[in-house]
């Protein structure tokens, strides 16, 4: 061609080459080829415009099968799409293989790629030269699925950027293996290193650089590029100010990746080989993947630790920590967040000292209060109330007003901050000032589950108290005050209603769950909370699900506290056993529901009698004094039931009070009567009875004897 004669025809050069050109649209389907690649393809040697089957026809199906990631990783890196294909004739035979180049582009509206390249004859290199590849099989090509799926579910599970980064070093590539790893961060306008394996001790500390130094993790980290290097004289001659910090490790090659998420570029994957790798098309899809896998979950456990720190941030300013310990008693405490989202929601405890406690703690006897609550809601707006309530409550404990009184304030205050009528939120709770010198508990309940009561032999008593409408509802409310006593030995029990009903119990379900626990437990009271808490959240071989399927998981917050010691001082008469078990009830006239809690009660203290014909005969004796009462007096009665151990045996003791002077007697009904067999069955069932003037009123008392030997009634 001489001097200033025109070029010729770009595809005149294409064709003398050898070197054919196609277009492929995937929204269309259609392959346009022109003469030469028609040619490649084992066709026609004329223009033509193909399916995708039939072009799909001429190439090999593992071939086929890596074109589309090819495709997908050309345009996610910006780079040409190059791939090695092998034609096939109709025998399925390789007749040729041929080199595709083209640049893709992706049509966002149409979903589909769209590329224009070049298809031309090669043949295979030689194995161990630079531009080597081992033809790709399908042995390879499921290798690479399985590590893939190995690799993807073994992020997934990370939990923390620890085991992020510990997975990731433990990776091993199908045929190429990197044995230096090392994940950048950004920190600002800063390259960080957030972890690294393969490098000695130390090595982190020079690759905290500014973004804009020239280092392929920077360089990665602005431009959103993968760079590859295949070696060392490749990496000097690109990066020479840096060069110097990867030479001392003595790597052949490189891969530098970004770790994007969300769309947002967060730092960078390298990966280092002892080495020359080529970094072909399968091999940077493989890498790609990898580095995609790792960005996510990166992201996830760094999401996770940030919402772990705030909710231990949370938890350590709304819950109290429990202090010094109080004299005569020990405290216990738990709180579990419901599983999944921020972790903290509106359950709450607090132990507030009392005005005038502290003085008298040295002493041994400073009054304090227990209170534990639950403020609708699992979110954020639910534990900002429940801080607000919770410092609201210690103001007002600390002011020195009664457990009713408390309550009712709290109530107001919670009623007052809602802003809005449609989110009002309400309240259980449960507060209870304690004495510890006595061990009398006044107890005030608004809404919230009633206390339950550890026996010092292990029988649970659920301790029914009076109550209220939930804190926030009505500002009017009342909140009457039960007073209890905590014998020496005995633990109390107070929970929010996660304890009871997570795990798709309810109530009753829920509460037989716990008692099964507090019943058969014999260690400390640390012991004894951890296991409560496993008892709802441990494996399944420490719980049962409950009948109620559809009920969601819940917070858990609960309180135990115990008086300490467990002997009975009975004075100079030795001979009177000490008590065992014991429970006082006061049923008042208006109050005739209360003797069905004194019958489930006495049930209860008997739960391991030996006779079920005794508890029953018990039951109903008790029955019928509070009904004498209650039919025949003006007065309120007061139960107390003991259970003392005489040597020979157990017995049983129930005494019913009241303030009425006139004492029963014992009367003929007739046979049609209503009443009066009241002392006839007393005298029929019980072992002994009796009716006791007390100063001002009277008390009717019976006996029954646990001695299997025992003559007489029961």
């Amino acid at each position: 061609m001489r001097t200033g004669e025109p070029l010729p025809a770009l595809g005149d050069v294409l064709a003398a080459l050898g070197t054919g050109v196609w277009h492929w649209d995937t929204a269309s389907g259609l392959v346009t080829v022109d003469a030469v690649a028609a040619r490649l393809l084992g066709l026609p040697s004329e223009e033509a415009t193909l399916t995708e089957a039939q072009v799909r026809a001429r190439f090999h199906p593992v071939d086929w099968n890596e074109i589309t990631g090819i495709i997908q990783l050309a345009v996610a890196e910006g780079t040409l799409a190059e791939v090695r294909i092998r034609i096939m004739d109709d025998q399925n035979q390789v007749v040729r293989v041929v080199r595709s180049r083209s640049k893709p582009s992706f049509d966002a509206e149409r979903k589909s790629y769209v590329l224009t390249g070049t298809l031309q004859e090669v043949t295979e290199p030689a194995p161990g030269t630079p531009a080597a590849r081992s033809a790709v099989t399908g042995d390879w090509r499921r290798s690479r699925e399985a590590f893939l799926l190995d690799a993807g579910r073994a992020l997934a599970e990370a939990r923390s950027t620890e085991e992020v980064l510990r997975v990731a070093a433990n990776l091993s590539m199908p045929g190429f293996s990197p044995d230096g790893l090392a994940v950048f961060g950004v920190a600002g306008d800063r390259l960080t290193i957030i972890g690294h394996h393969g490098h000695e001790p130390g090595a982190d500390s020079p690759f905290y650089m500014p973004l804009d130094t020239d280092y392929p993790a920077a360089e990665v980290v602005r431009t959103g590029r993968a760079v590859y290097i295949s070696s060392p004289e490749q990496y000097s001659s690109r990066y020479p100010l840096t060069w110097p910090l990867a030479q001392r490790f003595g790597r052949q090659s490189w891969a530098f990746l970004p770790l994007t998420a969300s769309g947002r570029t967060m730092g960078a994957w390298l990966a280092a080989f002892t080495y020359p790798v080529a970094f072909t098309p399968d091999e940077r899809s493989v890498l790609t993947t990898v580095a995609r896998m790792l960005a996510q979950a990166l992201s996830r456990a760094g999401t996770a630790e940030t919402e772990k720190a705030l909710t231990e941030g949370l938890q350590r300013s709304m819950m109290p920590k429990l202090g010094p310990g109080i004299p005569g008693m020990d405290v216990t405490a738990r709180y579990v967040p419901t599983g999944g989202g921020l972790q903290v929601g509106g359950d709450w405890y607090d132990v507030i000292p009392l005005p005038g406690g502290a003085s008298r703690t040295a002493a041994g006897g400073g009054r304090f209060a227990l209170v534990i609550g639950d403020v609708q809601g699992h979110d954020v707006r639910a534990a900002g109330l429940m801080g607000q309530l919770r410092i609201a409550l210690r103001a007002y404990a600390s002011e020195g007003h009664r457990p009713d009184a408390v309550l009712a304030r709290a109530s107001r205050f919670l009623h007052g901050i809602g802003e809005d009528p449609t989110e009002m939120r309400f309240a259980t709770c449960l507060y209870a000032e304690v004495d510890p010198g006595t061990g009398v508990l006044e107890v005030a309940r608004a809404g919230h589950p009633d206390p339950v009561i550890r026996m010092a032999d292990a029988t649970v008593l659920t301790r029914p108290t009076a109550g209220g409408l939930p804190l926030g509802i009505d500002p009017d409310a009342d909140y009457p005050t039960t007073r209890l006593i905590l014998e020496p030995g005995e633990t109390l029990l107070i929970c929010t209603d996660g304890l009871i009903e997570t795990g798709g119990h309810d109530l009753d379900t829920g509460w037989q769950r716990l008692r099964e626990i507090l019943e058969r437990h014999r260690g400390t009271q640390e012991e004894l909370a951890d296991a409560l808490v496993q008892a709802v959240h441990g494996p399944s071989s420490h719980h049962t699900t409950g009948p109620l399927a559809d009920r969601r998981e819940d917070d858990i917050a609960l309180l135990l506290l115990t008086r300490q010691g467990g002997t009975c001082d009975c004075g100079a008469d030795e001979t009177v056993p000490p008590p065992v078990r014991r429970t006082a009830l006061t049923v008042a006239q208006a109050e005739p529901e209360r003797v069905g809690i004194a019958r489930q009660q006495l049930r209860e203290l008997l739960h391991d009698w030996p006779s079920d014909d005794q508890v029953d005969s018990a039951v109903l004796l008790l029955s019928e004094m509070l009904t004498n009462v209650l039919v025949h007096t003006d007065a309120d009665a007061l139960l107390l039931a003991e259970i003392t151990d005489g040597g020979d045996g157990r017995r049983i003791r129930v005494e019913v009070t009241d303030t009425a002077d006139d004492l029963p007697h014992r009367r003929r009904p007739g046979e049609l009567a209503s009443s009066g067999r009241g002392l006839l069955l007393i005298e029929l069932l019980a072992h002994s009875w009796g009716v006791a003037p007390r100063g001002r009123g009277k008390s009717i008392w019976f006996e029954l004897y646990e001695r299997k030997d025992a003559d007489g009634p029961g």
